[in-house]
């Protein structure tokens, strides 16, 4: 777990960084996919799909 942990903290920072500095490689395109693969197998997948869940019933809601 430490070892997941650690790549969601670094793919993390590094698809900020890709992010806010609107990269378009490969590079970027690689990390940004690292971090979602390493943020849903750690304990980060649970709450981000409860609060996505929630937004969803939020917006459907509030369309109609």
């Amino acid at each position: 777990m430490v070892l997941s942990l650690s790549a969601v903290l670094l793919f993390g920072v590094g698809s900020f960084f890709a992010v806010r500095s609107k990269a378009t490689n490969i590079v970027a395109a690689a990390v940004v996919f690292l971090f979602g693969f390493y943020a849903a197998s750690s304990g980060l997948a649970g709450p981000v799909d409860q609060f996505m869940t929630g937004a969803a019933h939020t917006l459907a809601q509030i369309r109609g």
